[in-house]
């Protein structure tokens, strides 16, 4: 089987993750708003979207157009990243629980989240966004996605963390 095959199955995979995210996203904001949760930053949303769905599809298109020769040094260190950067993802949903979502939504009266990766980070889940967007890429050589993919997302960042640490600040 061929990288490029190989490649598009593991972007394949974490688009089928993202989906899971997004069915466990639906139902964590329906209970939000129905506990009179307010959501914050609805304009930065839409770019989010297509900025991550970006990242899938340019990642596919750069290496199939492009066909970069893949680095095995470079790939295994960055398949290791991006299932580093998932286990990270998923250990913040859990830990988050029904307050975890791809939006901002904040619930009256909820607690702030201290344990788990919140111990040590204001926001892990983003850590593990910037490392994935940078690794997913990378291995297969599509660096070009990887580069703007991190650029776009650190302008992204910049407004998604001022409008979530705006946000916590109405929780006890």
């Amino acid at each position: 089987m061929s990288g490029e095959v190989l490649f598009t199955a593991l972007v394949l995979a974490v688009g089928l993750e993202r989906v899971a995210e997004l069915v466990v996203s639906h139902r964590n904001a329906v209970w939000s708003v129905a506990q009179g949760g307010v959501e914050a930053g609805r304009g930065h949303y839409p770019f989010m979207v297509v900025l991550h769905t970006g990242l899938l599809a340019g990642a596919l298109v750069e290496v199939w157009v492009r066909r970069p020769d893949t680095v095995p040094v470079l790939a295994w260190a960055m398949l290791a990243l991006v299932a580093a950067s998932q286990a990270l993802r998923w250990w913040c949903i859990a830990v988050l629980g029904r307050q975890w979502n791809t939006r901002v939504i904040v619930v009256p009266g909820a607690a702030r989240v201290t344990g788990g990766p919140y111990r040590r980070l204001p926001h892990p889940n983003y850590l593990a966004v910037v490392v994935e967007g940078l690794a997913l890429p990378l291995v297969h050589s599509a660096w070009i996605t990887a580069v703007v993919f991190t650029v776009l997302n650190g302008f992204l960042l910049a407004t998604r963390v001022r409008v979530e640490n705006a946000a916590l600040t109405r929780l006890a």
